[in-house]
């Protein structure tokens, strides 16, 4: 899967965000933070993405798989 990070530099640094999965944004005093920091905040978001999914789907019967982009 691909995803696009924007960057966008401001007086304090940079502010970065991911525009297909919203809630993965973040800021650095560099590029290479704001960079590093994004990628913590994406693999935040999609854990927790992860979790509340599970949780709604604790005790009821379900199919799960995985889904690979590249295959589109």
């Amino acid at each position: 899967m691909k995803l696009t990070a924007v960057f966008q530099k401001v007086p304090e640094g940079y502010i970065a965000f991911v525009e297909e999965l919203t809630g993965a944004n973040t800021q650095g005093e560099t590029l290479d933070e704001a960079r590093k920091n994004l990628f913590e905040a994406i693999k935040m978001v999609v854990d927790a993405n992860r979790f509340l999914a599970e949780e709604s789907l604790r005790g009821r019967e379900f199919i799960k798989e995985t889904f690979d982009f590249a295959a589109l």
